[in-house]
């Protein structure tokens, strides 16, 4: 057995960045940078007001003040000239503040008791209610660097920077197949003995929650011509996921089904729990991760080790997502095999509490969906 530590570096030293792909600026969000990203404008790309009200120079607008309304200034349609002493322009939100003015007073700060003039209430200071040319950003300035995942905030900068189109990392497409006789859809009517086929379903929402592209190959039989069949309906993925058959029994296939069909082992079990039958090598040119079968070990597995794979083959930095929290009760003492707890987390006095579930089997997947895993012990 190896470490989990091990298994991660072998795993993810396996892939290399996948090649870059133009997309729309609508299309995204979750996707990640294959190039820096520089602005092509300053934002605002203009002085712009950031109220209702009147551009004036602030030298001229003192309490009570009275001053002539040169014109107006909304939104899109820029006063044409300049604003000369002793005038204003009447300005809404998002009107570029014309030449020679350096402040705005918000309307609730004026009164009009005369058409054609505006009286000042309250004195006017440089800069007021202005936000000043590349207040935001400027032209040329690099706003998301190579491999960052673009989130939905983010789009609106990038369309703010007038980026159309997008250098981005193909997504990864990973095959993921279940496999064994028992098994079926959801839906589907089971034989005797027979269980759904449930954790593929969260394997492909993890896929595409990590950036890749999940490709359900389906359920295989335990029966050697069936696994033949996979290097065919797997030949154009990066990465091939397979869900039980990872063990030593007379029906776990994966290894002695696909051997004479170009499968090379790189490594065969981990110390930890769950998932010690976790297989990692290549079927012909491509990338196998094989899943233990119990729902919350694949889960775990995929966790541990499919994310960091994608991660690698997307060009970011993985970073697995750790908290430390305070132990709400004493653990037994553990073996040689790091062992991946499942607890619930909860905030007593301020601190972080985690609490063991009682029961840790690795087919209970409604404790594993209220939990958070300790990681690890051991």
């Amino acid at each position: 057995m190896i470490s989990v530590d091990e298994a991660v570096t072998r795993i993810t030293r396996a892939f290399t960045a996948l090649p870059a792909e133009t997309i729309a600026v609508a299309d995204a969000a979750g996707r990640v940078l294959a190039e820096d990203v520089v602005a092509r404008l300053d934002h605002p790309p203009a002085p712009m007001s950031a109220m209702d009200g009147y551009a004036v120079r602030a030298v001229d607008a003192k309490a009570e003040a009275e001053l002539a309304i040169a014109g107006i200034a909304p939104a899109g349609r820029p006063f044409q000239g300049r604003l000369e002493r002793g005038q204003a322009v009447r300005i809404f939100t998002g009107g570029v503040v014309p030449e020679g003015a350096d402040a705005v007073v918000i309307q609730e700060d004026t009164e009009s008791d005369a058409p054609g003039s505006v009286r000042i209430k309250e004195a006017a200071r440089p800069g007021d209610n202005v936000r000043a040319r590349g207040l935001d950003f400027k032209a040329g300035e690099v706003l998301f660097k190579r491999g960052h995942r673009i989130s939905a905030r983010d789009v609106a900068l990038l369309a703010a920077a007038d980026m159309a189109q997008l250098q981005v990392t193909r997504k990864p497409k990973v095959a993921i197949v279940a496999t064994g006789d028992e098994l079926s859809r959801p839906g589907e009517a089971r034989g005797p003995g027979g269980i759904v086929a449930s954790s593929t379903y969260a394997i492909q929402a993890m896929v595409r929650n990590w950036g890749g592209d999940a490709i359900d190959v389906g359920i295989l039989p335990d029966r050697a011509e069936e696994f033949a069949r996979l290097p065919e309906r797997t030949k154009h993925a990066d990465l091939i996921v397979t869900q039980g058959g990872a063990s030593v029994g007379d029906h776990d296939l994966v290894q002695s089904a696909l051997a004479p069909h170009g499968f090379a082992l790189d490594f065969w079990k981990i110390a930890m729990r769950p998932g010690k039958p976790l297989i990692f090598g290549r079927l012909n040119k491509t990338p196998l991760l094989g899943l233990p079968g119990n729902p919350v070990s694949a889960m775990v597995c995929s966790i541990l080790f499919l994310e960091p794979a994608i991660a690698a083959m997307l060009g970011t930095e993985y970073r697995a997502a750790v908290r430390t929290a305070r132990l709400a009760s004493p653990l037994k003492a553990n073996g040689k095999r790091q062992d991946y707890i499942r607890a619930k987390l909860t905030v007593s006095n301020g601190m972080l509490t985690a609490e063991p579930f009682s029961l840790q089997d690795s087919s209970m997947q409604k404790i594993f969906g209220r939990a958070i895993m300790l990681l690890p012990r051991g």
